[in-house]
């Protein structure tokens, strides 16, 4: 079975990745840190932004999947995971700065969002009430 949004939602995150460890390793050339971080600095901050993005991604994937399986997704589906990598984007770029930007804090809000979201709508879908 083909899943349309899942695929084009793993590929987006895949360029997302890419994108945020070549930031890492740009940093990581600027500051001539091969090993390690930089004890807060900016280097760390792009490490977090892509561990960040790491450890939520999966789990918006899987969802995304499972409610495309199910035949629930449509039409909206594809906007929410669209946005989800817009928000990560926003993230990544936020980090750069110090303290709360407002582009690391509408990615956070996005990414929190979209999990609780399709959460629900995952349980909704085994509860049979969507």
């Amino acid at each position: 079975m083909l899943l349309p949004v899942t695929l084009t939602a793993c590929a987006a995150a895949a360029l997302i990745n890419i994108w945020l460890s070549i930031r890492v390793g740009q940093m990581r050339g600027q500051l001539k840190v091969i090993h390690g971080d930089d004890a807060g600095g900016p280097l760390t901050r792009r490490m977090r932004a892509q561990l960040n993005f790491v450890e939520n991604t999966p789990f918006v994937l899987a969802l995304v999947a499972a409610i495309e399986l199910s035949g629930k997704g449509e039409p909206w589906l594809a906007w929410v995971a669209g946005v989800y990598m817009l928000g990560r984007v926003a993230h990544g770029i936020g980090m750069d700065g110090e303290g709360p930007t407002k582009p690391r804090m509408v990615g956070t809000l996005i990414t929190m969002l979209t999990l609780l979201g399709l959460a629900i709508v995952a349980v909704l879908v085994t509860l049979g009430v969507m």
